[in-house]
């Protein structure tokens, strides 16, 4: 499923927020789901943005920033650390 354009968003938030329609009735002319007007409707009230929340998803990164800097600083003293050896340093 792709993720519909900001435009149509607004679009379909102005519908619902002038009573043109009921939600069912929105859903139908725009050509998504009932669902997807619901949810639309609940992200706005709960974070004020309307925007796609893809880049939320997923796993999160198991090596931040921090274990970078350490990483680095640690190989930079001592370049032959094995694997092992820098997850212990790491903890």
């Amino acid at each position: 499923m792709r993720t519909l354009s900001l435009d149509l968003r607004e679009r379909i938030l102005d519908s619902y927020d002038k009573d043109e329609a009921t939600r069912d009735q929105i859903a139908k002319r725009f050509r998504i789901s009932l669902g997807m007007v619901k949810k639309l409707i609940q992200q706005r009230r709960h974070t004020g943005e309307i925007g796609s929340l893809h880049h939320r998803c997923g796993r999160k990164p198991i090596i931040v920033e921090s274990h970078c800097k350490q990483m680095s600083k640690l190989l930079g003293s001592k370049p032959d650390l094995t694997l092992k050896e820098l997850r212990e340093a790491l903890g």
